[in-house]
């Protein structure tokens, strides 16, 4: 091994012990902002999958609400909500039905069935994570006034939805 000279000096305990404590500080600083990155993304996709969800509610009720003939949202919180009309040009009577389906949790599912001459045509789910408990139909002078919210993550998103079915109904 060789001696150091009289002006040759090793790195001491302390300037060690700095550069290893700066670099911790600049390691933690970072972790701190890519952290930060990905909450703020995923409550920003979360967001944006519960207004998807609220969209899409709005999306299907609403037409169907416009070609009934008969509403009855008399359930509570106006669930089941039935509507029926008559196809045009033809003596065929639709019915659809709306439902609140169970999902793991709180948490519920929309369902539409549709029925032709009784007979069921179609059952899909047309949105999810939807808040029971802030989630109503209520049929009121004309009008069917169909509020939904849905949560997904800590993200909530509502929205109010006021439909009037064609003229010379109900």
């Amino acid at each position: 091994m060789e001696k150091l000279k009289k002006d040759q000096r090793g790195v001491t305990m302390i300037e060690l012990m700095m550069v290893i404590a700066a670099t911790a500080l600049i390691a933690g600083g970072l972790t701190m902002t890519i952290m930060n990155m990905f909450n703020t993304n995923l409550r920003a996709s979360n967001h944006m999958a519960a207004v998807s969800q609220v969209e899409h509610a709005g999306f299907w009720v609403s037409p169907d609400v416009q070609m009934a003939l008969s509403v009855n949202a008399s359930g509570g919180l106006g669930f089941p909500l039935t509507l029926t009309w008559v196809e045009g040009g033809t003596t065929n009577v639709h019915e659809v039905i709306y439902t609140l389906e169970d999902m793991p949790g709180e948490l519920k599912r929309l369902q539409r069935e549709h029925y032709i001459e009784s007979e069921l045509d179609s059952t899909i789910v047309v949105a999810e994570y939807i808040d029971p408990f802030q989630t109503s139909c209520v049929w009121d002078s004309g009008q069917l006034t169909f509020t939904v919210t849905a949560t997904v993550g800590a993200q909530s998103e509502t929205r109010e939805y006021e439909i009037k079915p064609r003229p010379g109904s109900y």
